[in-house]
């Protein structure tokens, strides 16, 4: 019999995968019905609802990503909630293409339930990011269009 992950190591098995690339293997970590909150995603609040979305959304993340990202900072709260904790950290993040670096900050509130998250809400820099990658007009651009 194997043990349930904690919080706090399904958050790190989370970072890991996201730092290593392997975005094909996230949904594992995810409920059947969890949710996803991308509190600060360009264009509006984003909620991804479901392991099968949440994996359609990993593999597209995944070939799209021209990024290189180094946690740092790590930092990981418990609360007065077993299954509820607040990490946050920050990403050394390098463009494979340009070279071109810079730090951007993340938060990601996790419920996470038998080791699986059932909840997140999580809050990125969108803006440094598209800054590094090039990405600003078409950003403002899908901001203007809303």
């Amino acid at each position: 019999m194997s043990e349930t992950r904690s919080p706090r190591e399904t958050f790190h098995a989370l970072l890991d995968g996201i730092t290593a690339g392997r975005f094909a293997e996230l949904a594992v970590l995810y409920a059947e019905d969890a949710v996803v909150e991308t509190v600060f995603e360009p264009g509006g609040p984003g909620r991804y609802e479901g392991r099968k979305v949440l994996a359609e959304r990993f593999a597209q993340l995944g070939e799209a990503l021209p990024l290189e990202l180094s946690p740092r900072n790590v930092l990981v709260r418990g609360t007065d909630d077993p299954e509820v904790i607040v990490a946050e950290w920050d990403y050394q993040v390098r463009h494979r293409a340009t070279g071109r670096t810079r730090s951007a900050a993340n938060i990601m509130v996790l419920r996470v339930r038998d080791g699986l998250v059932v909840h997140s809400r999580d809050f990125h820099d969108h803006l440094g990011l598209a800054v590094l990658t090039g990405g600003l007009p078409e950003l403002v651009a899908a901001l203007e269009a809303k």
